[in-house]
């Protein structure tokens, strides 16, 4: 069995990652209140959750590492480079959480470990 590749991670979500997950939730949201999402964003404390459940809790299915993106991003983990922390939204009406931004790099961490510890903010 090979070494296992060690995925690091930004202290902190980078500026571009709001405005994608503000796009992104506009399509789920109306715009003052997908605007309100990420400004508490902004502000929530990291917390750390296993790629797995992430996944459990999105209900999303997992892109391959055919996908153009998510093989950017196993390149940045097996360059060394950190990834920016994922952005989640708790959807309690529909019983899931939302990946605001993020879904591409955790697909990538996933296909390394699906225990992976993930560092997100979420609200």
């Amino acid at each position: 069995m090979g070494k296992q590749i060690e995925i690091k991670w930004l202290p902190e979500p980078g500026e571009s990652n709001y405005p994608a997950a503000e796009s992104y939730l506009s399509l789920i949201y109306d715009d003052k209140t997908a605007a309100a999402v990420v400004s508490n964003l902004k502000t929530a404390p990291l917390a750390t959750f296993a790629a797995k459940d992430i996944f459990r809790a999105s209900g999303l299915s997992l892109l391959g590492i055919s996908n153009s993106q998510v093989e950017k991003d196993r390149g940045k983990i097996k360059d060394g480079k950190p990834l920016s922390p994922i952005l989640l939204v708790r959807d309690s009406r529909n019983g899931k959480v939302i990946i605001a931004d993020g879904y591409h790099r955790m697909c990538a961490v996933y296909s390394f470990s699906e225990d992976e510890l993930i560092p997100v903010r979420i609200v």
